[in-house]
């Protein structure tokens, strides 16, 4: 990204949102290939203590 510290504050918007959009299209992320949160760690209730309570 281009030095931005001589534009306005739109223009500085604009070119930061242009940049973003322009990795976005050249690096797009991969499909997850399991399903949201079944790799975090799974706490029993009992090993919580007071929080649960």
């Amino acid at each position: 990204m281009a030095n931005t510290a001589k534009l306005t504050k739109e223009e500085r918007k604009k070119s930061k949102r242009a940049s973003r959009k322009k990795r976005k299209a050249e690096k797009p992320l991969k499909p997850r290939d399991y399903a949201r949160g079944s790799k975090k760690p799974k706490v029993k209730k009992l090993a919580r203590g007071q929080a649960k309570r």
